[in-house]
């Protein structure tokens, strides 16, 4: 009976889940790597970004980048693509587009304290090797940018950023908003799309478009960082391709604090990735949706115990398997877990 039960379900085991890290704090861009984000590019390289320095509010943080060259398994040297002079930088977003132009967004903090940030932007045509100089996407004092734009059935591209507000750095205002920069690939020109405002505050949306001009987006809660009963990932609706947003509410899915990502599959699934607790970034794990955002009775977690397991970044690779990409050991690890969707396993009652 147990044989069979193994043979049966494998990923009870663990099994299939490939993970591994890629840079730690003895590398020599500084200790602090968080957070990090991934994109495949079209020829097949993997491009990894993150900030990094002595620590989140160190000064001269900067954007550092490295490459896997298709074929390989070997990372290049980490070399520095963005820098400010007068400023430290935050998180950094690489993303490539259909036309095969690849975008840089960062934060550049201006002040002591998140809100005084603003975002920044580059844009290479050969791939990352080299960079335009910056351009200033969003001026308003708190904007600051977490996850990776999506393309709309309109061709359209939906940049999910965010307002923070307050001086507490170890509490988001009740008045801190997901927002969307819109922008058209025919006029070249970004424009403001929509705001997603919640009773608590809410920060880092996550959107994925699961039916033509139908969205849905999963953002961080606000709040302080303390044990609370009450804390869970916000989710708000757009009917009308992410212009306006319903009021942000509490979904079924605990949040301490901390960054999610929600994506939807080739084959339309919806895949979320978030800290299953209310008041620990442990575990860090993958839930599947096959029935568009009704429910989510397939779980796993993909990374587990006495550490902290943070801002996750999920896009699925041409091969079909899915990436998570996060961070560990008080934000100076960069890890990479990689699986199939079957790896996640059958529904759990």
């Amino acid at each position: 009976m147990r044989l069979s039960a193994v043979l049966l379900a494998p990923w009870l085991l663990g099994a299939a889940i490939e993970s591994e890290k890629l840079f730690g704090p003895e590398t020599p861009t500084g200790p602090y790597k968080h957070p990090a984000c991934l994109e495949e590019l079209d020829n097949g390289d993997l491009y990894l970004v993150w900030y990094g320095g002595g620590g989140e509010y160190a000064e001269s943080t900067a954007v550092f980048a490295s490459r896997r060259p298709v074929g390989t398994k070997k990372w290049t040297s980490p070399r520095k693509i963005a820098a400010d002079p007068f400023r430290s930088l935050g998180n950094a977003v690489i993303w490539q587009a259909p036309d095969k132009v690849t975008w840089l967004f960062y934060v550049v903090r201006y002040g002591e304290n998140w809100s005084s940030s603003r975002i920044q932007v580059k844009i290479s045509h050969d791939r990352g090797e080299s960079w335009s100089d910056a351009s200033l996407l969003a001026g308003e004092a708190g904007m600051m940018v977490r996850n990776r734009p999506i393309v709309l059935s309109s061709g359209e591209y939906l940049l999910p950023v965010y307002h923070e507000t307050g001086e507490d750095r170890e509490e988001v205002g009740p008045d801190s908003t997901s927002r969307f920069l819109r922008f058209d690939p025919r006029t070249r020109k970004w424009s403001e799309s929509g705001m997603i405002r919640s009773k608590k505050g809410n920060i880092q949306p996550a959107p994925a478009e699961i039916g033509p001009n139908h969205l849905v987006a999963y953002c961080r809660r606000g709040g302080g960082y303390g044990p609370v009963a009450d804390g869970y990932v916000v989710r708000a609706e757009s009917r009308d391709g992410g212009r306006t947003w319903s009021e942000g509410k509490d979904s079924g899915f605990p949040n301490p604090n901390s960054a999610i990502d929600f994506l939807k599959l080739r084959n339309g699934h919806l895949l979320l990735v978030y800290n299953h607790s209310m008041s620990q970034r442990t575990p860090l794990r993958v839930a599947i949706s096959t029935d568009g955002d009704q429910s989510y009775p397939r779980w796993r977690d993909i990374a587990s115990g006495a550490n902290s397991y943070a801002y996750p970044i999920a896009l699925q690779l041409r091969d079909g398997r899915i990436a998570v990409l996060y961070t560990s050991h008080q934000r100076t690890q960069i890890n990479l877990a990689t699986f199939r969707e079957d790896d996640i396993g059958p529904p759990r009652n």
